[in-house]
């Protein structure tokens, strides 16, 4: 078996593609922390399944939410 045999998963959509959202909201808090770590970076995009598209917005609006504090800078633990 070479390596390709063994590492043929199957690709993640995006979900926002899926669910056909066209913008991602800054203000909800719940949506935009599945996609920052414990440690309060943020996923990249291979790891998150998420189009270059989405993963722009999201990054915008995760550093807006940063700014008006709606989201950590750094997680709890660290400080």
């Amino acid at each position: 078996m070479s390596k390709q045999d063994q590492q043929v998963r199957k690709r993640r959509t995006c979900r926002f593609c899926d669910n056909k959202e066209i913008f991602i909201d800054y203000k909800n808090e719940k949506k935009l922390s599945r996609f920052i770590s414990e440690q309060g970076k943020i996923i990249p995009k291979r790891i998150t399944g998420t189009c270059s598209k989405h993963q722009r917005q999201l990054v915008q609006a995760i550093k807006r939410a940063r700014h008006l504090a709606l989201l950590p800078f750094v997680s709890e633990t660290i400080r």
